[in-house]
């Protein structure tokens, strides 16, 4: 019988969860599906965001302004809608429970889309940690933000996605928490990694 095995998960914004998600797919040959793209993707497109989440295609999800900081804000202002919420949330569930094996990774992924996930790992940094990251990302020095108006608003987006009043993001009860503020990339890589082995070897055992 084909594999049906869910990867969930979730985290704050530059901790590192999309790194994470990716080389874990990868690995294991899971599909992967970055579902914060899907709410930037909505942001981006502007007008009413309901009828752009309705009307989302596989080519707004191709858009190659997508990971920039404007996008994560408009991504975090549209995702405290509960219609455009609703309008994403099959399609994420549709490809949790597909079969051959899915990691997704967001910040209702364990809690909302997928609570039946064999794995949920919740992803998180120091709010200053992942401002530098993102102000590295940005440039540094020559970014064209300061690194304190960057923290500034990662905090800013921290308090609105974890105050929203629908699926604010917060760590599933059963989730395992990855700090990953003094890890290398690499060693959050194989911390996930070996977190998906060891579950998958339990599914796998005799008389599991």
């Amino acid at each position: 019988m084909t594999r049906i095995f869910t990867v969930a998960i979730d985290g704050p914004a530059a901790a590192g969860k999309g790194t994470i998600s990716r080389a874990v797919a990868a690995h294991f040959g899971f599909a992967h599906l970055d579902t914060g793209a899907l709410y930037r993707a909505v942001g981006v497109k502007g007008g009413d965001p309901v009828a752009a989440a309705q009307s989302l295609t596989t080519e707004d999800l191709a858009r190659d302004d997508l990971r920039t900081l404007e996008a994560g804000q408009a991504a975090s202002q549209v995702a405290v809608i509960p219609e455009v919420r609703a309008a994403l949330l099959d399609f994420q569930k549709r490809f949790a429970r597909r079969p051959g094996g899915a990691v997704l990774d967001g910040r209702d992924i364990g809690t909302v889309i997928c609570p039946e996930a064999e794995v949920k790992i919740y992803v998180t940094a120091s709010a200053a940690v992942r401002a530098r990251r993102r102000w590295l990302e940005l440039g540094g020095d020559a970014a064209p933000k300061a690194y304190d108006t960057v923290l500034a608003e990662v905090e800013e987006r921290d308090a609105r996605d974890m105050g929203r009043a629908d699926a604010p993001l917060r760590a599933a009860a059963d989730a395992v928490t990855l700090d990953t503020s003094d890890l290398s990339q690499d060693a959050a890589v194989a911390a996930a990694i070996a977190l998906v082995a060891r579950a998958l070897a339990r599914r796998d055992a005799p008389g599991a």
